[in-house]
């Protein structure tokens, strides 16, 4: 059983991240590590995370960078990238144990938290799509050995689709192990913005990528919820 580090980029998570940490926590096993990384959170986020966290860090806002500098501190042999909106118990890092001797790297299925049949539909063809590609997202709690992700540079400098670039390089080495039972992941976005429009921007963007997109021009439509 290897010392797995859980690192969480935090930005004013305030309103869920108590519940979350003591989740994560309450999951761990003992000599496991928490880390938070807070991209310059304006309410209590920090103050929460010192609480509950072994380490907590501030660094430059964006995933990338917050994900790499809680790298740089975490012991574990494992590191375990979870959105400060997931919930995961006791099953999950079993799950983690069993699987650490079969490969180098892997990531969760999901479902979302929202629990009407679309969400659904979208929750299962999230965890297809991952499977059919060797490609995972954020969402779904990417896990690797620390040597692993450092031969291949950590997340890469840019504000989106930090997770599938890691992926693409990772899956050069070896296929994603995909396990079970599914992480909850937050549908506050999807509800936020609708479901259909959510659909149309992630795919959207995702295939501009793919075709070479800017992830700086990605990342302000994202935002502008403009897939262009």
């Amino acid at each position: 059983m290897s010392r797995v580090s859980v690192i969480i980029p935090v930005l004013n998570e305030a309103d869920v991240l108590a519940e979350s940490l003591a989740r994560v926590r309450a999951a761990l096993h003992a000599g496991d590590e928490l880390i938070v990384v807070d991209g310059g959170s304006t309410d209590d986020s920090v103050g929460i995370a010192q609480q509950i966290a072994d380490t907590v860090l501030t660094s430059e806002p964006g995933r990338s960078a917050q994900m790499n500098a809680g790298a740089k501190c975490a012991t574990g042999v494992w590191l375990w990238f979870v959105h400060a909106d997931t919930v995961l118990d006791s099953r999950h890092r079993e799950a983690l144990d069993e699987a650490q001797p079969k490969g180098q790297w892997g990531r969760f299925d999901v479902r979302l938290s929202q629990p009407r049949f679309l969400f659904r539909i979208i929750a299962f063809m999230m965890n297809w799509r991952s499977r059919l590609t060797g490609i995972a997202t954020g969402d779904q709690a990417i896990f690797v050995r620390r040597d692993v992700f450092w031969e291949q540079g950590g997340f890469p400098a840019q504000p989106l689709m930090e997770d599938i670039a890691l992926s693409r390089r990772l899956r050069a080495q070896s296929r994603p192990l995909c396990l079970r039972p599914p992480l909850i992941t937050s549908s506050r976005r999807w509800e936020a913005n609708g479901p259909w429009h959510t659909i149309w921007l992630m795919w959207t963007l995702r295939f501009r990528y793919w075709r070479g997109a800017s992830p700086d021009v990605l990342y302000r439509d994202y935002y502008r919820g403009d897939a262009g």
